[in-house]
């Protein structure tokens, strides 16, 4: 197995502005994103003005209706560079 990498910090981004702006890549507005994710639109708008913690299988859930890793809430703004596998 390779070595692990630390995660680095490229932008300065909260996890609420980071699923904001992956729900508005996608055109999607709160409503339809609690409709695809089962999670109210309160809580949507909640987790995106930073009143709420979006938490673990929060995340999952809203990764799976936004199609992305959940990482990439979890951790907005870090970025791994990727070994070539050959």
């Amino acid at each position: 197995m390779s070595e692990c990498r630390t995660a680095e910090r490229r932008v300065e981004i909260s996890v609420g502005e980071s699923m904001r702006i992956l729900r508005e890549l996608q055109e999607l507005s709160q409503n339809q994103l609690a409709e695809l994710s089962g999670i109210p639109q309160s809580t949507i708008s909640a987790i995106e003005n930073s009143r709420i913690e979006l938490g673990v299988e929060r995340a999952k859930t809203l990764a799976r209706a936004l199609r992305c890793h959940p990482g990439v809430l979890v951790f907005p703004g870090c970025n791994v560079e990727h070994e070539s596998a050959a």
